[in-house]
């Protein structure tokens, strides 16, 4: 199963930034991860500030 973010999201671009594959887009009100492109690999729940990305 992809990751996925939360309502915790404060839009800082971190996991953005660290996605290897551009999954990550800035969504309304939140950062969202297009599941059909995410490859599972952590990098962005690593790098949260806020621990909104969850498995």
């Amino acid at each position: 199963m992809p990751h996925y973010i939360t309502e915790e999201c404060i839009k800082c671009g971190a996991c953005a930034e660290e996605c290897p594959v551009n999954a990550i887009s800035e969504g309304d009100p939140i950062y969202v991860i297009d599941p059909d492109i995410c490859i599972d690999c952590g990098a962005c729940e690593a790098v949260c500030p806020t621990g909104a990305i969850k498995h």
